[in-house]
């Protein structure tokens, strides 16, 4: 049938929803807006494109596949509510207005797709509700142990698991079940934007280090931090959530001289010196 991805074709990783009525109930329990600017990352044939269209959105249904392309071409090519984008989510530019994502990521990209939506404070991202592997959204969303991109991603999203989607939903079915991840920004971050990468390089240094912390970082600051915040001062890095983690950075931050006033301390004590 001309303008149907065939199997042969299909992008790996790839698994259209089958049902419109679940699309529809995805939009619904997403809260989306009439008029909101929705991204449809990796719309395939459109299913959930269709659904957010319908419930009044602004929606830009990005697709690599060429076959695919044309099928959205084909729906929604005279529709004003849909801008189709060839494009690749993993570099794909974001908008510079708020936006919200509702789409069933492709399983072998979504970590990729997420670290670009979720890892830097200035995508303006407002909310996020993905299809993707259900071991994906469990991991970043367990309580315990945390991981590294649970905890830099933390800090500005709330992340939850919100439902399982069994593979039965899909065609072809996947060999796993999937799950809705959302991540609803924060109102309030729990560090300021301008630190993120500070922030995330003091995590990459402590996961790395897979050692107690009092063994990565001051064993004073971190047995003050453990007092003050309910941790084991033996903790590991994966045994903090993303606000014991947000204040542990900021004491180190604030423990840690800053070039210029160390510079001046260093003039002062060179003029008692003297």
């Amino acid at each position: 049938m001309a303008g149907r991805a065939s199997s042969q074709a299909r992008p790996r990783g790839r698994h259209s929803l089958r049902s419109r009525a679940f699309a529809d109930e995805l939009v619904r329990d997403a809260g989306v807006l009439p008029g909101t600017l929705v991204l449809d990352l990796g719309a395939g044939g459109g299913v959930l494109t269709r659904a957010l269209a319908d419930a009044g959105a602004c929606v830009r249904a990005v697709e690599l596949d060429a076959a695919a392309l044309r099928q959205l071409e084909t729906r929604f090519g005279a529709d004003p509510r849909v801008e189709v984008v060839e494009g690749d989510a993993t570099r794909l530019p974001f908008p510079e207005e708020p936006f919200t994502v509702v789409a069933n990521l492709p399983f072998a990209a979504g970590t990729a797709i997420l670290r670009r939506l979720l890892g830097d404070p200035a995508v303006q991202l407002r909310q996020l509700d993905a299809i993707v592997e259900w071991g994906l959204a469990e991991k970043r969303t367990v309580v315990w142990p945390s991981t590294l991109l649970a905890c830099t991603w933390g800090a500005w999203y709330e992340l939850r698991l919100v439902r399982r989607v069994p593979r039965a939903c899909f065609a072809p079915p996947p060999s796993v079940d999937a799950a809705v991840l959302r991540a609803t920004r924060r109102s309030e971050p729990l560090l300021p934007p301008a630190q993120a990468v500070a922030y995330e390089a003091l995590l990459q240094r402590a996961f790395a280090a897979q050692a107690p912390l009092e063994r990565v970082l001051p064993r004073g600051l971190v047995r003050r931090a453990a007092h003050e915040l309910g941790f084991d001062p033996r903790a590991t890095a994966r045994d903090l959530d993303a606000r014991q983690w947000a204040r542990l950075y900021a004491a180190v931050r604030s423990a840690t001289p800053r070039p210029r006033a160390a510079a001046a301390r260093r003039r002062r004590g060179s003029r008692r010196s003297r």
